[in-house]
């Protein structure tokens, strides 16, 4: 019996220190955070030290990619390694089936400790975590509610990037520390309508921020993004988006709408902020090109604002790390849901397939295993980062996961990993009237489909043109270019089987 026992715990012991020889996983998931206001990806503004700290101390993936620039569906994308049209969400409006296999699941079936904390926005509740507490669809950035796992909403005090944070440290605090974890930290900024924390209010005011070289787009030979709804000039509104309660254009939507959570303290330090800018805006009076760049500037000024707050509660994960001796074993990672324009072609949001919105940061910091401070040029997929990270943990990723693992990058980064990667968004019509199409981005080209009330094609050269102001199509689709694209762009709708794809490019139009 003695022997027996000896024999069961040193099992025991065994199987401990193997659980334990396993990374944990930190993945930090932000919402619409653009690549131009990245320190790591080339940023001047000074907004995110300790993001890009991950880059210094890890690997940045300078070409990473989503497959459809829209939130939900990115969210869907990370937990299934799937493609819109296969994990069953293809827009905003669907709801999410988290009953399906998941990363995460695999991961608690395998012994980590699982759990998802802040924004979720996937209409149904998790499933497949140990633990779970999320906001309600987008959240709210002061005093936000949270619904825990019993089903019960509660409201708390502060605001919503500390709150996130402080949750995922407490989760930290009181995990079995017998056994690997995986914990996704969903964080709320910098969604529209960009409300910074109180501490950071007039952060940006003395910077006079520079109007994109595209910003003045006449959208010359690009049908749809001529008929988009996404313009700072139009659609970005002075009460709804820049706070100004002199806007009564949208009552519902209006700047009084913003303080509607706060506290009277909360509220007395907000109103005293935005009515000297408004009291400045009035004795203006912009109009025209003056309108426009005075709306730019705020746009730019509150979104830099409330990054900070976003920046500096990484830190805050990342000295927790540091203090619990467990960055030595830990891979963090730094992403967002997808893209953002900051004012290139005169737009904010995202989902076109142009750079800015399907272009996505993907920091990590794996200790050991990947040299610091090295750049990654390699094209990946979101739909690549649940097998990414299934693979690290020790756990073969499923047959049917559409992305493909790129783990061995960590090892070896100038390996070649895709040639091309796959978009397709379907949102139409939408929030902000943005066609449906389709498409693949190489190394060197973009060649874009759309389909439905108008069928066209787009392609451009983004090595002698970044910013995307030329449709070269029309010159150039009877030559060995457009074919070659047009074969690679029908080879990975076959690979993915993407019906609604193929059936456009079958029928011809």
């Amino acid at each position: 019996m003695k022997r027996i026992v000896i024999f069961i715990l040193s099992l025991s012991c065994a199987f401990s220190s193997v659980a334990q020889q396993r990374p944990n996983i930190i993945i930090i998931i932000s919402d619409d955070h653009a690549l131009s206001t990245i320190g790591a990806y080339g940023s001047t503004y000074g907004a995110t030290p300790h993001i890009d700290r991950i880059a210094r101390e890890g690997a940045t993936f300078i070409h990473t990619f989503v497959n459809n620039s829209i939130c939900a569906p990115a969210r869907a994308t990370l937990l299934t390694g799937k493609y819109s049209h296969a994990n069953g969400l293809r827009d905003n409006h669907d709801e999410f089936d988290s009953r399906q296999d998941i990363f995460p699941r695999r991961m608690k079936n395998a012994g980590f400790q699982t759990a998802w904390i802040g924004k979720w926005h996937l209409k149904t509740y998790p499933d497949g975590f140990d633990y779970w507490n999320i906001v309600p669809g987008q959240g709210q950035y002061y005093n936000p509610s949270f619904i825990s796992m019993k089903g019960d909403t509660t409201k708390s005090t502060g605001y919503c990037t500390d709150i996130i944070t402080d949750q995922a440290l407490q989760w930290l605090d009181k995990r079995n520390t017998s056994q690997p974890f995986c914990i996704v930290v969903g964080q709320k900024a910098p969604h529209r309508t960009w409300m910074p924390d109180l501490q950071d209010l007039g952060k940006y005011d003395q910077t006079k921020f520079p109007l994109p070289p595209n910003f003045y787009d006449s959208y010359d030979q690009r049908i749809a993004a001529k008929n988009q709804d996404m313009n700072l000039a139009n659609t970005l509104k002075l009460g709804y988006d820049l706070k100004m309660k002199s806007d009564t254009s949208d009552q519902l939507n209006s700047a009084t709408a913003f303080t509607q959570r706060m506290n009277i303290a909360q509220r007395k330090v907000w109103n005293a902020y935005y009515d000297k800018i408004e009291a400045d805006f009035l004795q203006q009076k912009p109009t025209g090109n003056a309108l426009l760049d005075w709306k730019f500037q705020r746009y730019m000024k509150d979104y830099l604002s409330t990054t900070l707050s976003l920046d500096r509660n990484v830190g805050r994960i990342l000295d927790y790390l540091d203090q619990h001796q467990l960055a030595e074993n830990t891979i963090v990672i730094y992403t967002s849901d997808q893209g953002f324009y900051m004012g290139e072609h005169g737009w904010f949001d995202k989902r076109f397939m142009y750079e800015e919105s399907m272009h996505t940061p993907f920091i990590v910091r794996y200790p050991g295993v990947i040299k610091p401070g090295i750049s990654m040029p390699q094209l990946i997929s979101n739909v690549d980062f649940a097998p990414t990270l299934l693979t690290v943990a020790g756990i073969a990723p499923p047959a049917d996961m559409q992305g493909r693992s790129f783990a061995d990058l960590f090892k070896n980064p100038t390996a070649k990993f895709r040639d091309a990667v796959y978009y397709h968004y379907y949102e139409f019509p939408g929030e902000h009237s943005v066609m449906k199409h389709f498409g693949i981005r190489t190394e060197r080209y973009k060649l874009i489909r759309f389909y439905g009330e108008q069928n066209f094609w787009e392609l451009y050269d983004l090595k002698t043109d970044p910013h995307e102001m030329k449709n070269i199509y029309a010159q150039v689709k009877s030559g060995n270019l457009v074919a070659d694209l047009k074969k690679k762009l029908k080879d990975l709708t076959v690979t993915t089987n993407d019906e609604v794809a193929l059936k456009v490019l079958g029928d011809g139009r």
